[in-house]
């Protein structure tokens, strides 16, 4: 297996937000954050998303763009140095495997399209990570497409939410072309309070002592009410007021000439503001402090905890708590799910034996997991696993990660055409044969014998041998195995071979 990077060395995160793609540079030492360095260009990617969901190659050529500027300050990065995340545009867009595949080429790492609830914690991590406290708080992110509230004490937090509305989507259809109106703002507010009244009862005041907001439309709303003299940087009912008085004696965007705000911030402000002063008008927030942390440092935060937890004599993050929490909650014989992750694995190391720990977890996870649909229907079981796997809330887990995982899952019975498109993949491949062949030795849900089958490869042949005489003991395993054999000669992606007769 590859050797895990240094946990002391600097981190990466690159944060592809619908109006801003972010890259941080930082470093964690002695629980303390460092910035080490900080590009943002505005990008717009959600701009660029039309009425059916597709992202136009204008604004995927802006993403690309800046990805490759990104990838030459990452030259001398490790790939397990960078975590790179896409939120909730990419959640949305229908073409977004194949921007991904074009990003993935020009970035050089692995693009994760993470849920809003899994954004959501990654926020609060790096605003507590930056900013603790052990007074109970609310976090607001207002993002270009989305919108998250997380309730929170200390570094735990206990209520994450994510609501589609954000700056850039509100500002492109109640404030089209630029034109900033009385009517606008109030259709505006009404839209973005349908999002996020049903968060009333969740955050209410009651469950907070003080409210943060963090990242780009909150940051750009605090300085320029501070560099007006309004207020002294925090963000108040009176304060937006006064914003949204002077978007409207502008009258368009292009006309706003306000000291404090940036050009590239111009276009998206009407939306920021009819979002915060909703939030402040239905949540009872009296004052919003600007937070000093945001997606970015969570990510680099949560890479740091994983690393140490790969050092560790038993490694574990909070994905393996997650996987822990869903077989609780879907009721997983946990005996059998060892079983077969014991096997899978042992196999796997014998034919993949330098593959990366992570493709090696997600095995492991695939195995502990595989049977969750039971708890649905026993028929099919294998499909309704996978179809929980990709989609239930996992914290830890990217979006990405979680289809990978129920693809595995998919696989691990029965015809192999439905996953036919996965396995030209080899990593895959071969993983879901571990797991096929893992599932069909323990099927008997007993004790089983892990030296008396092993596997090797020659290119993309699969050797598997066992003996005569284990084969006489166990015969229905034979016949499932010879079963086995003739389902990947269908596939033809891998070709599995027996011991001859």
């Amino acid at each position: 297996m590859q050797d895990n990077p240094p946990i002391a060395g600097p981190l990466a995160a690159v944060d592809m937000g619908s109006n801003s793609f972010r890259l941080e540079i930082g470093q964690l030492f002695h629980g303390r954050y460092r910035r080490i360095d900080y590009l943002k260009e505005t990008v717009r990617l959600g701009a660029g998303l039309d009425a059916a969901g597709l992202l136009g190659e204008e604004a995927v050529e802006r993403g690309l763009a800046c990805l490759s500027r990104f990838a030459t300050r990452l030259a001398s990065f490790a790939p397990g140095q960078v975590r790179a995340v896409a939120t909730q545009t990419l959640r949305e867009a229908r073409n977004r495997d194949a921007f991904l595949l074009r990003a993935q080429a020009v970035l050089g790492v692995p693009i994760e399209v993470i849920s809003g609830r899994e954004e959501a914690r990654l926020i609060y991590a790096g605003v507590v990570h930056l900013q603790p406290a052990d007074e109970p708080r609310l976090v607001v992110d207002i993002g270009g497409r989305s919108t998250e509230l997380i309730l929170g004490r200390g570094r735990v937090p206990t209520v994450a939410e994510s609501f589609g509305v954000g700056c850039v989507g509100l500002s492109m259809r109640f404030f089209d072309g630029g034109r900033i109106t009385e009517e606008g703002f109030r259709a505006a507010q009404v839209a973005a309070g349908a999002e996020l009244e049903e968060g009333l009862q969740s955050f209410a005041p009651s469950r907070w002592q003080q409210a943060l907001a963090s990242s780009g439309t909150a940051s750009a709303v605090s300085q320029l009410l501070m560099a007006n003299g309004v207020t002294d940087g925090r963000i108040t009912p009176a304060g937006l007021r006064w914003c949204i008085e002077r978007c409207l004696d502008a009258g368009h965007v292009d006309r706003l000439q306000l000291t404090g705000l940036k050009p590239e911030r111009r276009p998206v402000l009407p939306g920021g503001l009819a979002i915060l002063y909703t939030l402040a008008a239905n949540y009872g927030i009296a004052t919003l402090w600007p937070a000093k942390g945001a997606l970015r440092q969570g990510v680099i935060v949560d890479l740091h905890e994983r690393l140490e937890a790969r050092h560790r004599a038993r490694p574990g993050d909070m994905r393996d708590a997650s996987v822990h929490e869903l077989q609780r909650r879907f009721g997983v014989d946990t005996a059998q799910a060892r079983r077969v992750a014991a096997v899978a694995l042992e196999l796997f190391d014998s034919v993949m034996p330098d593959a990366d720990a992570e493709i090696r977890r997600e095995l492991a996870w695939a195995c502990e997991l595989h049977e969750i649909g039971l708890m649905v229907s026993h028929h099919d079981h294998h499909r309704h696993s996978a179809y929980l796997l990709a989609h239930v809330d996992a914290p830890g887990f990217s979006q990405s990660q979680q289809r990978r995982i129920g693809e595995l899952v998919l696989g691990q019975r029965g015809g192999l055409r439905k996953v036919e498109s996965s396995l030209t993949s080899d990593v895959l491949a071969w993983q879901v044969l571990c797991l096929r062949l893992a599932v069909i030795k323990c099927h008997a849900r007993g004790e089983v014998d892990r030296n008396a089958m092993t596997l090797r490869r020659r290119g993309r042949e699969a050797l598997l041998g066992y003996s005569a005489r284990w084969a006489e003991v166990h015969p229905r395993t034979a016949y499932l195995l010879q079963e086995e054999a003739d389902s990947w000669a269908r596939a033809g992606t891998l070709r599995l071979t027996l011991p001859a007769r």
